[in-house]
């Protein structure tokens, strides 16, 4: 069993480490190309070329499955990618956790990047969604950017910026950039209110990975023997895991697997 992942960057690794520990017995592929991102601010047309390029790359591995790592690929490119590699290769999209995060009552925050902030697609989530649950959208101006470097002041700057503009009162914070859900613990820290109850954040790696099995007729098995391949492609091009991928548990976590070759 192989499962390919694609991002701009490094958001992959949330969704590959929620693969690994679902299916520690299937190989990865993860294909990003770094030296393109962010995609956010590209037009659609763009973001759609770079993203079947990182695909095709991915798919000459020949994966049974691969997952779109990335909100603003899965909003941009996802017919494009489904109309050129399906029924062949089952492409599975990354959508933001709006629907689980209002279950509770709200209100609800959705941290993401300024180009998704405000986007026809978000508020149309917002709007088949929340109902009558109070949802504020809150941009990040860098963060995504901050954390593909592993740049620990700005993460922290982006981070208090956006926590800055999160009403107090919110109860659930939906990560609305895979890139975020690297940082989820000190987004969680940086909004938590005195008195109140740790902020609930919603990501989506849990549920892509868990539909990317579903999608092959794969059940999950934890406890299968680890596997030991790993390819990364950056740019089409085989390499090591990025240095900044290593600042986090996830790429950790990835990075204890020897590539393949």
């Amino acid at each position: 069993m192989k499962i390919a992942l694609m991002d701009s960057g490094i958001g992959l690794l949330a969704a590959a480490a929620a693969v690994r520990r679902l299916r520690p017995d299937a190989d990865l592929v993860l294909s990003s190309d770094p030296g393109s991102m962010p995609w956010g601010p590209r037009t659609p047309q763009d973001v759609t070329a770079r993203a079947l390029d990182v695909a095709r790359a991915a798919a000459v591995h020949r994966p049974d499955a691969l997952i779109v790592a990335c909100n603003t690929a899965s909003v941009h490119a996802l017919p494009t990618l489904r109309a050129a590699l399906e029924p062949a290769l089952p492409v599975i999209g990354t959508v933001p956790a709006i629907k689980p995060s209002v279950a509770g009552g709200g209100p609800v925050a959705i941290w993401a990047t300024p180009a998704t902030t405000g986007s026809p697609y978000q508020r149309g989530l917002i709007r088949e969604f929340a109902g009558s649950v109070a949802v504020t959208e809150v941009p990040c101006p860098g963060l995504a950017d901050a954390v593909e470097h592993a740049d620990e002041p700005a993460i922290d700057r982006a981070i208090a910026e956006a926590a800055a503009l999160t009403p107090r009162d919110v109860r659930a914070v939906v990560l609305g950039c895979t890139h975020y859900e690297l940082v989820a613990e000190r987004i969680r820290a940086a909004v938590r209110q005195p008195g109140l109850p740790p902020v609930t954040l919603h990501g989506s790696a849990g549920a892509v990975a868990a539909q990317a099995l579903r999608r092959i007729g794969i059940a999950p098995a934890p406890s299968a023997e680890p596997a030991t391949g790993l390819t990364v492609l950056l740019g089409g091009r085989t390499a090591e895991l990025p240095e900044p991928a290593l600042a986090y548990a996830e790429g950790q976590l990835l990075g204890a697997v020897s590539p393949a070759r």
